[in-house]
């Protein structure tokens, strides 16, 4: 009797492609995935892996692992460009785009709805205030853990953490991020290819700027507090907070929380909104199912109404349409050049250093006025201790509905 021989591991198998679907099967297999899309990118991206590598095999394992690593050095919520990248997979451009429509639009009908009743809580009430400065605690120490978290994943060489390092001293100094970013990029670039002078040179360029920077507008770190002073939307044209969305989807490395700097800079500096409403919106969106950066929609609406936040929404999540849809093959190609892959690296070391420094600011804010210090540092220190050891997709959710309670049961005045 005869055996069927086993498959020779030498023989190239072929690459799966996913089965066929209409569009509009298509945009609701991926607004499925948006309205399930609780525990941000590591959960997001599990549960895609899961249903259509897995499962379905829309592509092999390995394509998706380099393709999630692809997406990870681009800026842009990786989970939302991985779904642009498997609906142009499966219907070509049109998919993409109904697909990461599909994925983003329950987060942000969500968020639209929070925003517009957000207006209608009576801050003035003690329990209302006080839960949500306990929040405030908590969501300043999510930011504190995604700093260590996304360091880790970015600063893995002595050149790097120098970057960051740099770009950090470099804006408590008071130098643009629009000088500091490109610096650390190509000084990376520069140092990995051999040229260390020149990388060096460039470094003492910055620091340069910085102590200029520091001695002719000397001020202190923070200059917001967390108030709970909510009026009606304000009227920024959209064509502003479509640039402003522009300029954070453009330059968010390593995850949603790298997008905080440059939103909060722009909120902050232009008088959209207090960090305590910031901070009010990045809570809003740890509970819903969606990318972390849903809460620019937030910004959008306190800065300028409904159409406000669909601007600065379309401008935050462009570029994650549009390194797909105009790359899509070309993408791992391009991003394995030693050049350009250095020069990315060394912006992404350059936000964490500004992402570091927004933390830091946080901080100082959520601790101004003294009166409440011992309570606020409490609730900060517990949320950072279970968001370091509770790796549950629930946990920031739960972790923020504590807060809240403790903030009722020990801040109300």
């Amino acid at each position: 009797m005869s055996h069927p021989s086993p498959p020779d591991p030498n023989l190239v198998q072929p690459e799966p492609s996913p089965p066929p679907l209409s569009y509009s099967a298509l945009f609701l297999r991926f607004l499925k995935f948006g309205a399930l899309a609780f525990g941000g990118p590591v959960a997001q991206i599990a549960m895609l892996r899961r249903e259509l590598v897995e499962e379905e095999a829309w592509m092999s394992g390995q394509r998706f692992n380099r393709l999630l690593a692809v997406m990870q050095v681009l800026p842009g919520p990786e989970a939302h460009e991985l779904c642009v990248h498997l609906g142009m997979r499966a219907k070509g451009r049109w998919g993409g785009v109904l697909a990461g429509l599909g994925f983003m639009l329950p987060g942000f009908v969500l968020m639209m709805i929070l925003s517009w009743l957000y207006f209608r809580i009576d801050f003035d009430n003690a329990w209302i205030g006080a839960g949500f400065l306990g929040v405030q605690a908590a969501v300043v120490a999510l930011i504190l853990r995604a700093v260590h978290r996304i360091g880790q994943h970015i600063l893995i060489d002595r050149w790097l953490s120098g970057v960051g390092l740099a770009c950090a001293a470099a804006t408590l100094a008071g130098v643009s991020f629009w000088i500091t970013l490109p610096a650390a990029g190509i000084a990376y670039a520069l140092a990995v290819s051999g040229r260390r002078g020149w990388a060096l040179g460039i470094a003492a360029l910055v620091v340069a700027v910085a102590v200029a920077a520091r001695l002719s507008a000397p001020g202190p770190i923070a200059r917001a507090s967390l108030d709970f002073v909510v009026t009606s939307p304000g009227a920024v044209a959209p064509w502003i907070l479509f640039l402003s969305g522009l300029k954070a989807g453009l330059l968010t490395f390593g995850g949603a929380y790298t997008a905080i700097p440059f939103l909060r800079n722009d909120a902050t500096a232009q008088g959209w909104m207090g960090d305590g409403q910031f901070l009010d919106g990045l809570a809003l969106s740890g509970v819903l199912p969606a990318p972390l950066i849903i809460f620019s929609t937030f910004v959008g609406y306190v800065a300028g109404g409904p159409l406000g936040a669909l601007a600065i929404t379309a401008g935050v999540f462009m570029p994650a349409f549009a390194f797909s849809l105009v790359f899509y093959d070309r993408l791992e190609a391009v991003v394995e050049m030693d050049g350009v892959k250095a020069l990315l690296e060394g912006v992404a070391a350059g936000v964490v250093g500004l992402i570091a420094v927004t933390a830091l600011q946080l901080v100082i804010s959520l601790f101004t006025p003294l009166s409440q210090t011992a309570v606020l540092g409490t609730i900060l220190a517990a949320a950072f201790t279970a968001n370091w050891f509770w790796k549950s997709k629930l946990a920031p959710p739960v972790i923020l509905a504590a807060a809240g309670l403790v903030g009722v049961l020990l801040l109300r005045v």
